[in-house]
C-alpha cells in the first residue's frame, strides 16, 4: 500500500466586487511539499459570470487565471515569482489579497494520487 502524502490546497475565486466580498469558485491550488507538486485547474463559465456580474472583462480574467497556471510551472514568462522555490510560490499565490482574483483560505489533506485528488476537488468545488 502507498503511503498517503500530505498536501495543502486552496480555491481560487473571482471576486467582482471585493467591497461587497461575493465570489465564485473558478479552480483549485493544490501542493506538496513531500511531492514537489504544485498544480492548478481552472474553468471560466462565462454565462454564470455574466450572470453574476455583467461589468467582468473575461479577457483580463482569463489572463490573471493563465498566470496563476504559468507561476505554478516556473514559467519565467510570469515574472520574478515564478523563480522562487515550490513553496513560495504556492504561498505568494494563495496570500490573502484585495483583488479579483483570490484565494480560500489554504486546507490541508491527504493522498495517494496528487492528480486524481486535483481533479476530486475540482470536481467536488468548482464544477
Amino acid at each position: 500500500m502507498q503511503e498517503k502524502l500530505l498536501f495543502e490546497y486552496a480555491v481560487i475565486r473571482v471576486v467582482p466586487r471585493v467591497e461587497r466580498q461575493e465570489f465564485f469558485n473558478v479552480g483549485v491550488i493544490m501542493y506538496c511539499a513531500a511531492a514537489g507538486f504544485l498544480q492548478t485547474k481552472y474553468e471560466l463559465n462565462k454565462k454564470k459570470i455574466a450572470a453574476f456580474c455583467e461589468e467582468i472583462d473575461i479577457d483580463d480574467l482569463q489572463k490573471r487565471l493563465l498566470v496563476f497556471e504559468q507561476i505554478c510551472k516556473a514559467d519565467k514568462s510570469a515574472g520574478p515569482i515564478a523563480a522562487l522555490p515550490l513553496a513560495g510560490r504556492f504561498r505568494w499565490l494563495t496570500a490573502v489579497r484585495s483583488t479579483i482574483v483570490q484565494t480560500s483560505p489554504v486546507h490541508p489533506g491527504l493522498s495517494d494520487d496528487l492528480e486524481t485528488t486535483l481533479d476530486k476537488l475540482f470536481e467536488t468545488l468548482v464544477l
